[in-house]
């Protein structure tokens, strides 16, 4: 690993790197804070991929891209007199600070737990801080991902349940609720009960540490490789999967959920 002597190096190579394309660049040179949000976004979630599949190359790379549209931002920023990168290092430093008393003050915090209820309390006493609990909450978030954080942020505000395993009544209740919206064919309560079974579900998920997001893109990834053991078998066999009987696909389906047991 580096030395911080090094790291710093690197950091101030990266400045210098971007400063002269800003300059030089023709693309570069154009891009603004609006022009770059759908890049970063992109870059955002190749990152978040590369995290999935545990690719350590990838990460390091992913992280670079990331890393350089914060150094772009802050470059944008100094450029029109607002801020720049040390600005930046200096809030996030600061804020950090602030929310960790437990480690830089006298505050006693033993647990994970008593940590994050904590950090709640300090960041709606901060003075720019959120006046409601869940205002930090982005309304861009997936909403898969905003359900948790709306949870989680709850629970560090002493809004949970008082034993986990309370929850799968819960469940149970908005699943019943659920299907009786669906056997009345009614669209809109069937939609709305739906969102509150999976939010439940969500809960559940939380309460017992589990990340659903990453649950989910598991068993996406898992669909997508079977299916593709389904399509390249019909194809290896001149058939096309409109003309294929479901008892087939299912036979095809266990082949490659058999072969991934064995793996």
């Amino acid at each position: 690993m580096h030395t911080r002597e090094e790291k710093l190096e690197a950091f101030g190579r990266l400045l210098d790197v971007l400063d002269t394309l800003r300059e030089k660049c023709p693309w570069d040179r154009k891009q603004t804070n609006e022009s770059l949000r759908p890049n970063t976004i992109e870059e955002t979630f190749e990152l978040c991929d590369a995290l999935l599949k545990n690719d350590t190359k990838n990460v390091c790379k992913e992280l670079g891209d990331v890393f350089m549209h914060v150094c772009f931002y802050a470059l944008i920023g100094s450029e029109k007199g607002e801020f720049d990168i040390a600005d930046v290092c200096n809030i996030e430093a600061d804020k950090l600070i602030f929310r960790h008393p437990h480690v830089y003050g006298e505050v006693k915090a033993d647990t994970e737990d008593k940590v994050l209820q904590n950090w709640e309390q300090i960041k709606l006493k901060e003075k720019d801080g959120n006046k409601s609990v869940l205002a930090g909450v982005p309304a861009s978030l997936p909403s898969l991902i905003k359900a948790y954080r709306i949870q989680d942020k709850a629970r560090n505000a002493g809004f949970d349940w008082e034993d986990k395993g309370d929850v799968w009544a819960k469940v149970r209740e908005e699943l019943a609720e659920l299907e009786t919206e669906l056997r009345c064919e009614d669209e809109e309560k069937s939609t709305q009960e739906l969102g509150d079974f999976l939010f439940s579900v969500i809960n559940a998920a939380r309460l017992y540490h589990l990340n659903p997001d990453n649950a989910l893109e598991y068993t996406n990834q898992k669909f997508i490789r079977r299916f593709n053991y389904i399509e390249k078998q019909a194809k290896e066999h001149g058939k096309m999967l409109k003309d294929m009987t479901l008892g087939e696909m299912d036979e095809l389906w266990n082949e490659a959920k058999e072969m991934e047991r064995k793996q």
